[in-house]
């Protein structure tokens, strides 16, 4: 069976467009590459477009989730998307950034497999920014496979970012911030 190559695009239903088009140009350094009244397509690389807003007309407004677990969100729908970083520099740089624009990240976590910050965009929708742990995919996978039930850390151990940042720019590694389980 032929499986995908890449996640092509997101899109996202919103009544706030051009809210929407700002934050995720802003956040991941997109530009938009279409635009009308109704639909707004931007990329990040050489895709002819990563993410696109539609507002198809009035929609409801995702509930509050402060202070909710992933478990009890108490909505179905998108969770959050992900956008993978080259290494540790270019995610504490954007970090470092996005902080100075007074967008900040509302969770940090080493899942083992990642070092991820996640955000909420202005429709309150999760967006994972990471850098992942291992050189090569089969690494990662491979640690993947062996986690169990009885991990200590099933989730991930929660991190300050102005600390990470700080340790990235004195010289920390990666490799270092693989076995959260020990």
């Amino acid at each position: 069976m032929a499986s995908p190559r890449k996640l092509s695009h997101l899109v996202l239903q919103t009544n706030r467009r051009e809210a929407m088009r700002d934050w995720y140009c802003t956040v991941l350094g997109a530009e938009v590459l279409h635009e009308n009244k109704f639909i707004c397509f931007v990329s990040y690389d050489d895709e002819h477009h990563r993410v696109a807003f539609i507002d198809p007309g009035p929609l409801a407004d995702k509930a509050p989730s402060e202070g909710k677990t992933a478990r009890a969100g108490g909505e179905v729908g998108l969770h959050h998307m992900a956008f993978t970083y080259a290494g540790l520099d270019d995610l504490a740089d954007n970090y470092r950034r996005l902080k100075a624009l007074d967008i900040r990240p509302h969770r940090c976590v080493n899942h083992g497999v990642t070092t991820s910050m996640y955000y909420y965009d202005p429709d309150r929708n999760q967006v994972e920014l990471l850098v992942d742990n291992f050189e090569t995919a089969i690494e990662g996978q491979d640690y993947m496979r062996r986690r169990s039930a009885s991990d200590k850390n099933p989730v991930g151990i929660d991190f300050d970012p102005d600390e990470l940042a700080t340790r990235v720019a004195a010289g920390l590694r990666v490799q270092e911030l693989v076995d959260i389980n020990a």
